[in-house]
């Protein structure tokens, strides 16, 4: 078998004091439509991402479509080291209990975005004015924006400055059809999401069910599931000190 080529590790040219936060967008929808079924945002999506941030010293933000309180959609495995270690920190509780409303917040202040999925992020994160509006405004300021599994519903209606879809052209990588078919959830959700990006003119990576995929292209970074999201953090830790 011959041996893969090592890639070579990425150059860090700034300090992490030197960036603006990023700021994590989680859901504020606890209910799948009208199903009446709990929902809300993933905790592995923003648990594993944060720790590959805040272990390079870069701060981060949480906000919500409503503020305040964000749901949670369903405890996960506490074996997770990553996931037990945050649940427990007092000052990640508080954070997640106090997000901030989108509305009050000022893109200008975030050298990122991040949008964690969690099924709620279905019904309210593609219409929202305001994650538009920050989406639009940091990636006109050369920010980058980023989301994972469900997160990716708030691209779907994303505008550039120029009134162009965000993810035309672009790659992306999000919760497929064939895992939204293994939850059996195909007829809860609003709409497929892989397929809905493909019908902005995005170019949907599939990989395996459960696949941990993430795929950058420019400032535009997405993964697939729960399990691309330490992935996801790491490509987006090595974008914002390149």
């Amino acid at each position: 078998m011959s041996t893969p080529p090592k890639q070579e590790p990425t150059i860090m040219t700034k300090q992490a004091s030197e960036l603006k936060p990023v700021l994590f967008v989680v859901t504020s929808n606890a209910v799948k439509g009208a199903t009446g079924i709990p929902t809300g945002f993933n905790l592995a999506e923003v648990t594993h991402p944060l720790e590959k941030l805040q272990a390079a010293g870069i701060q981060v933000e949480f906000a919500s479509p409503q503020g305040g309180a964000a749901p949670l959609d369903g405890l996960e495995d506490m074996n997770d080291p990553v996931i037990a270690r945050y649940w427990a920190d007092a000052d990640f509780r508080r954070a997640i209990a106090h997000t901030l409303c989108l509305d009050d917040v000022d893109p200008s202040r975030y050298s990122a975005i991040f949008f964690a999925g969690g099924h709620g992020t279905m019904w309210d994160f593609p219409d929202s004015v305001a994650a538009q509006k920050a989406i639009r405004e940091i990636d006109a300021a050369g920010g980058i924006v980023s989301a994972v599994c469900h997160g990716p519903a708030a691209l779907v209606n994303a505008r550039r400055a120029d009134g162009s879809l965000l993810v035309a052209n672009k790659r992306v990588a999000a919760f497929t059809d064939g895992e939204e078919e293994e939850v059996q959830s195909t007829h809860v959700v609003p709409f497929l999401l892989a397929s809905t990006l493909n019908e902005r003119g995005a170019h949907h990576q599939n990989a395996a069910n459960w696949a941990d995929n993430v795929v950058v292209d420019g400032r535009l970074i997405t993964g697939q599931n729960p399990q691309s999201a330490a992935s996801l953090g790491e490509a987006l830790r090595d974008a914002l000190l390149a």
